[in-house]
């Protein structure tokens, strides 16, 4: 792991050296930014533990662990809520029997939450990896997910 690392931050090295952008490489390839890689990360782009720690803390889309094989994250924004996500994560949390920030048994998916899809017009929303999925239903849920097994 430390060589991967290091050879994916020797790519997006860049002068001053930008934690954010190291870090999201990091996710971009590995799926997660492992913690036990936060003092090569500081070394390699020459700055503080502390400061790369604290980068990786507040970002809530930076996660240290890695995710299932599919990320599905439920928009929680103000249309989306207005228009039931709640009840759209509820039931995500009960067919995966995962809660927020968790893996289901055996890898498949990851559950998460996000501020906001942009997709207001046909919420509430849900991505799963990179799809966009408009206008949910909660019985709509059990054929989605057939999609990504």
């Amino acid at each position: 792991m430390h060589e991967q690392v290091k050879a994916i931050l020797r790519q997006v090295r860049s002068e001053p050296p930008t934690i954010l952008k190291a870090l999201l490489a990091l996710q971009e390839r590995l799926g997660y930014v492992p913690v036990e890689a936060v003092p090569d990360i500081a070394h390699i782009l020459s700055v503080t533990t502390a400061q790369v720690a604290g980068v990786l803390s507040y970002y809530p889309d930076l996660r240290v662990t890695a995710p299932g094989r599919h990320l599905i994250r439920v928009c929680m924004g103000e249309s989306c809520y207005a228009n039931g996500c709640g009840r759209l994560l509820r039931e995500f949390q009960e067919r995966l029997r995962v809660d927020v920030g968790e893996t289901a048994a055996g890898g498949k998916f990851t559950l998460e939450t996000m501020s906001c899809a942009g997709n207001c017009a046909v919420s509430p929303s849900v991505m799963i990896d990179r799809d966009l999925h408009g206008r949910l239903l909660p019985s709509q849920l059990d054929t989605l997910l057939e999609r990504y097994k």
